[in-house]
């Protein structure tokens, strides 16, 4: 598994929301309504296929765990499709996939994703199936045994992989102690102490409709929408939810070098530091500033100096993920062994030239082009529009931001570049992950 490939995962998803060319109208991103009992429903009326698509965000992700149960978020999760009080695992998946469609549930760092697709003509069942999955798992004590089995076996194979162990140590260095600096999956240590009961209170506590955003894609009305949510969600009952209190993340005063050695024939390389939550006004401007350092493909600079000019590395990539309470800022590659001082010496060579020597008018033509341009590609379902959806909603973005964006992108000048890059990259005080053989590396640093 390329863990560089499945980070970028993350901010990707986050370019999607902010990468609109204004295809449509506000008006017609979506209707957005709040249930008496709290739940945020958000409808888009689309008649031209008959299927439906649902994407419910609850705010259970692994943020509101305690630090001990590591990977309760994840193990409640991965439990919701594995029986209810009314259905088994195997009869859940026999009635969703008798009717093609799908169903599944996946804890993030800031919420848990729960969603479903289905044709038209079985919205019903659909409906059916998404209520009792969220709000009635059964936590058998055989499948929550057997998850956490799974779960352990996934963690001790991936902590193999030299990308994965190189992403959790730079996690870890970032972040200390706050919940972003540790896998949302938990550890093989956390991951035996979470119990039943662990799992019970922890969707008592954290599922609820005042904690639930669902967003609505297809070929459904806003009546039959309001009819089902009414049926199938309309008793569901408010909850207070546990104050939770996030420790304090402070950039670095100096660099930290963390060398794993382990003997591959690549080096692995993360450099990076604190980054920005998606609240920041900057977000824009930065995204537009890392497109042309690292996040540009073929295009970006790190791309052009590291791997075509000097034949360094196959890929080299930068990015900011920011999440609702903070994020990071990582370049990463892999190399050989023998070339990992280069390298890193120019990933930070090139941090400080976007620092202070302006970009070219093509690269911020470039860059508008794509972040403005691509929105098409990133939205050709159902289910991608729900998410889009989904996400317009927790950030914050307002439902006119179909029509903002492109001008927000077009504002951004050669000076917004330089003082963004001034202000939120930092070539000095970073974090460096390196892991590979450390006696071929010989590391300066």
């Amino acid at each position: 598994m390329n863990i560089s490939r499945v980070l970028t995962i993350v901010p990707a998803f986050f370019i999607l929301v902010l990468s609109l060319a204004s295809p449509a109208s506000a008006a017609q991103l979506a209707e957005r309504e709040t249930l008496p009992n709290g739940m945020v429903v958000l409808h888009a009326g689309r008649h031209s296929v008959p299927m439906v698509s649902v994407v419910m965000a609850v705010k259970a992700g692994s943020i509101s765990e305690p630090s001990a149960k590591a990977g309760l978020a994840y193990l409640t999760a991965a439990l919701l499709t594995e029986g209810t009080l009314k259905r088994t695992s195997r009869e859940i998946s026999e009635a969703i996939e008798f009717v093609g469609g799908s169903l599944s549930a996946s804890a993030g760092a800031d919420y848990t994703t729960v969603s479903l697709t289905v044709l038209k003509k079985d919205i019903e069942l659909g409906f059916d199936l998404l209520s009792d999955i969220v709000r009635h798992p059964a936590f058998r004590e055989e499948e929550v045994a057997r998850k956490k089995k799974i779960t352990v076996n996934m963690l001790i194979q991936q902590n193999e992989e030299p990308e994965v162990v190189a992403s959790i140590a730079f996690s870890k260095a970032v972040f200390g102690e706050h919940p972003y600096g540790r896998q949302v999956q938990g550890t093989v240590d956390t991951i035996p102490a979470v119990t039943r009961q662990d799992l019970v209170a922890f969707h008592e506590a954290q599922y609820a409709p005042n904690t639930t955003i669902v967003s609505v894609v297809g070929d459904i009305s806003g009546d039959e929408l309001r009819l089902l949510l009414n049926r199938y969600f309309g008793d569901w009952q408010q909850t207070k939810l546990p104050d939770t209190t996030l420790p304090t993340v402070e950039q670095k005063k100096s660099p930290a070098v963390i060398k794993i050695d382990k003997d591959l024939t690549q080096t692995n390389v993360i450099l990076g530091h604190l980054g920005i939550a998606r609240s920041n006004p900057d977000y824009y401007a930065v995204s537009v500033m890392n497109y042309i350092l690292g996040g540009g493909g073929f295009s970006s600079r790190l791309m052009d100096n590291i791997r075509d000019n000097r034949g360094l590395a196959y890929d080299v990539h930068s990015f900011f993920s920011a999440n609702r309470y903070g994020g990071s800022f990582q370049a990463g590659l892999q190399t050989k062994n023998e070339s990992a001082n280069t390298a890193i010496t120019e990933v930070i060579k090139e941090m400080r030239r976007i620092q202070t020597e302006p970009v070219s008018d093509k690269e911020l033509s470039d860059a508008k082009s794509f972040l403005t341009g691509s929105f098409p590609l990133r939205i050709d379902s159902n289910s991608k529009i729900a998410g889009f959806n989904l996400a317009v909603e927790y950030y914050g973005l307002g439902l006119d931001f179909v029509d903002r964006y492109p001008a927000i992108i077009n504002r951004i000048t050669g000076e917004d570049i330089l003082r963004v890059a001034k202000e939120y990259l930092d070539p000095v005080n970073y974090v460096l992950v390196v892991v590979g053989n450390m006696e071929k590396a010989a590391l300066k640093y």
